[in-house]
């Protein structure tokens, strides 16, 4: 019964269903707390009741759910501690309590649950240490505690986690080092520790040596042999040298033959216009001098300062969305604007699917003007923090309106044929006025954005191709799952 509008509270009685092995009411609109008598339906496999508005405590009868495969109450407002009788749940292989206001410490008899693949606890109250025994989970695949308020260092035990693919321990208040016996988590292939208080060296595996940036970024004074950190011998370095860093930062609308001179001046390897380049441009003194920020009357580091600022180090309270290549963020700019900045994913060394997203966006947008497609102003290449900035469109995407029942009723049906008719304006104007035409591969409601009036602006430029009309086009497939036909 999920991803309906069912409201109300959770009938008891649906724990007199003896033979119920599975039960999946999440993303609806419940309310009220989980009712006990859950527990009476012994032979549930599966109980989802994620994405709703319950509130109240976890109620320790659940613990007596022996057979539970999967436990998700994630994104609710459930308060309290975590019973310790979930430790009973020795089936249990998914446990999903994350975006909730459960509070103290995480019990350390979780570390029972041996069958335990997938633990999120994260964007919660919790504090204190890691429990040295969740480091028994032998089998865990996915640890995910970030977003909370927890301390200490990382237990020396975490190494034995041989099987672990995805940790996330970021934005808590953890210190030390990381412990060397990381170097035996060979499975691992995504971290982020960042916002916390490690310093020291990082290991030397895969998942720590190609990580992002962001992903290690805003700790105390990690070192290593990775891209953005200082390395472990070099003394007095300061992680956050990019304040002093030459920055570029290129605000619309400016020429074509200025964009590709800025691009070059920066040391960027790709090639923005039809026509080859043959001449390499070098910085001179002119240039640093041209004025490139006739919008906000102030030179690029400035601007890229005050985007910093206004955003907090890009702190999760300005999130408005996130997609595939990046986060955005909205940003007050001093002069009072208020802009939608998307900060790309972090390139990995030597990586550069996200280099060409950016590069796709920047180049598509400086060719196109439309009234539904979403305007940018400028972009911002850098080696810690890249990214582009728009105009703020304030209802927001149309997924996320179609999820919030009162944005989606607002949202009537005159409304959403404008909508669709503002989408197919752009896609005309993008098939058939510009030349060469542009495809942009990624249609989806995540990347229709409404403004104040309604009105339609395709955004997310990241896959879009510029077709040669003299030759074949080929391409490989890109777009989100679900939106895409079907091969």
């Amino acid at each position: 019964m999920s991803d309906n509008n069912f409201y109300g509270h959770i009938s008891s009685d649906w724990g007199k269903c003896k033979n119920l092995t599975s039960l999946k009411i999440s993303n609806n609109s419940l309310t009220g707390s989980i009712p006990p008598e859950l527990a009476e339906a012994t032979n549930l496999h599966i109980l989802d009741l994620s994405s709703n508005q319950l509130t109240g405590e976890i109620p320790k009868e659940l613990g007596s759910l022996s057979s539970l495969i999967q436990l998700s109450l994630s994104n609710n407002h459930i308060s309290g501690e975590v019973p310790v009788c979930i430790a009973s749940l020795k089936e249990l292989a998914t446990l999903e309590l994350a975006t909730n206001n459960l509070s103290g410490f995480i019990p350390k008899e979780l570390g029972r649950l041996s069958l335990l693949l997938k633990l999120n606890l994260s964007q919660n109250k919790f504090e204190g240490n890691i429990p040295d025994e969740i480091g028994k989970l032998n089998v865990i695949q996915n640890l995910d505690l970030s977003g909370n308020l927890m301390n200490g260092t990382i237990p020396a035990m975490f190494g034995q986690l041989k099987y672990l693919e995805t940790l996330n321990l970021s934005h808590n208040n953890f210190s030390g080092t990381i412990p060397l016996s990381y170097g035996e988590m060979l499975s691992l292939i995504t971290v982020d520790i960042s916002y916390n208080q490690f310093e020291g060296q990082v290991p030397s595996i895969p998942a720590f040596l190609k990580a992002p940036n962001e992903a290690l970024g805003n700790n105390k004074g990690l070192c290593g042999n990775v891209s953005g950190l200082k390395p472990c011998s070099t003394a007095g370095s300061n992680f956050h040298s990019y304040k002093t860093n030459k920055i570029l930062v290129l605000v619309l609308p400016i020429t074509l033959g200025t964009l590709l001179l800025a691009l070059f001046v920066y040391g960027l390897s790709f090639l923005f216009c039809r026509t080859s380049i043959t001449k390499e441009y070098k910085p001179t003194e002119e240039f640093q001098t041209e004025n490139l920020f006739a919008i906000w009357s102030f030179d690029g580091k400035m601007v890229y300062e005050n985007i910093i600022e206004a955003t907090e180090e890009f702190d999760n309270k300005y999130l408005i969305g996130v997609g595939g290549h990046g986060s955005v963020y909205k940003a007050e700019l001093p002069t009072g604007q208020v802009v939608a900045v998307k900060k790309l994913h972090s390139l990995q060394h030597g990586e550069t699917s996200n280099f060409k997203a950016f590069a796709s966006e920047i180049k598509a947008l400086t060719e196109i003007r439309h009234r539904n497609i979403v305007k940018l102003y400028g972009y911002c290449s850098h080696p810690l923090h890249s990214f582009l900035v728009y105009e703020l469109l304030e209802k927001g995407s149309v997924h996320n309106i179609l999820k919030d029942n009162e944005q989606a009723i607002m949202l009537d049906w005159n409304r959403r044929v404008n909508a669709i008719k503002g989408v197919a304006n752009a896609l005309c104007y993008m098939h058939h006025d510009c030349s060469p035409s542009i495809v942009h591969r990624d249609i989806s409601s995540k990347n229709v954005v409404l403004d104040l009036e309604y009105v339609a602006h395709v955004s997310d430029f990241g896959t879009a191709k510029f077709l040669n009309l003299d030759s074949s086009n080929w391409t490989s497939f890109v777009g989100t799952f679900g939106y895409t036909a079907p091969g």
